[in-house]
C-alpha cells in the first residue's frame, strides 16, 4: 500500500481475481495523491472494509462470488451518507456490460475496462474523486438502450424536473446524450464554466451525485426517450 498523504484519495479496490487487485494496486501506488488503503476479495468483503476503511473511490468488480459488485454497491452507497459516501468505479469485462443499467442506479459513478491502461486507470480514479461521471459514450447508449427494454410498469417513477429552469432542462437533455461539457458548450454556444455551473446546478435541485444519476433521470423522467434524435 502506498503511504499516505493530507489529501490522498484513498482508494479500495474490490476483485476477486488477485493478478487484478495487485496490478491495480500496483499502478495506484506510484501516483502522486493516491493512496492504497485497502483490498477487497468479494463485495462482502468490500462493504465490511468500507465501513472500516472510509475510501474515497471504490473499484468494484462488477461479478465476484458471495455477493456481486451491484449488491454491494448497493450496501455501500445506503449506508453512507453526504461527503462521506464514496464515489464507485465499477470494473467490467467489456463495455456492453449486463448490468450497466442497474449499477448506475445503485449509484456507481462511472465505468472502467479492466484492460484499461495504466494512463487510463489512473484518469479513471482522478476523474470520480473529482466528482465527475466516467461515462463512455458506448456506455450511455448501453444504458439508453437497457430502459428503452424495461416495460412501463417496471420503470420508476418519474422524478420531478420542474425544479430546473428551462436552461437547465437543455443542458440536461444534452448531458444524457453523452456530451460532454466541452460539446455542451459548443452547442449551447456558451462558455465551459457557464455549462459546468448549470450542470451543478442541476445535480443540486435534483439530489443528484453526478452526470451518471442525472442521465438515469432523464432517461426515467422522460425527458429523453430513447431512439429519439
Amino acid at each position: 500500500m502506498s503511504a499516505a498523504g493530507p489529501t490522498d484519495t484513498r482508494c479500495l479496490i474490490a476483485d476477486d481475481q488477485a493478478m487484478v487487485r495487485e496490478g491495480f494496486a500496483a499502478v495506484l501506488a506510484t501516483q502522486p495523491g493516491l493512496q492504497v488503503v485497502g483490498q477487497a476479495v468479494d463485495g462482502a468483503d468490500a462493504v465490511s472494509q468500507a465501513q472500516l476503511l472510509s475510501p474515497d473511490v471504490i473499484l468494484m468488480d462488477v461479478r465476484m462470488p458471495v455477493m456481486d459488485g451491484l449488491q454491494a454497491a448497493r450496501e455501500i452507497l445506503r449506508d453512507t451518507v453526504g461527503e462521506e459516501r464514496p464515489r464507485v468505479l465499477m470494473l467490467t469485462t467489456f463495455d456492453l456490460d449486463d448490468y450497466v443499467y442497474e449499477a448506475l442506479r445503485a449509484g456507481a459513478s462511472g465505468f472502467l475496462l479492466k484492460d484499461a491502461t495504466a494512463a487510463e486507470l489512473v484518469q479513471a480514479v482522478r476523474v470520480v474523486a473529482a466528482g465527475e461521471a466516467l461515462l463512455a459514450p458506448s456506455v450511455t447508449r448501453r444504458l439508453i438502450a437497457d430502459f428503452a427494454r424495461l416495460p412501463r410498469q417496471d420503470q420508476p417513477p418519474a422524478p420531478a424536473l420542474g425544479v430546473l429552469t428551462q436552461r437547465e432542462t437543455e443542458v440536461l437533455r444534452l448531458i444524457a446524450r453523452g456530451l460532454s461539457n466541452t460539446e455542451i458548450s459548443e452547442a449551447l454556444v456558451i462558455a465551459q464554466q457557464t455549462t459546468k455551473t448549470y450542470v451543478g446546478r442541476i445535480l443540486a435541485k435534483l439530489g443528484l451525485r453526478d452526470r451518471a444519476q442525472a442521465v438515469v433521470v432523464a432517461y426515467e423522467s422522460g425527458l429523453v426517450t430513447p431512439g429519439a434524435p
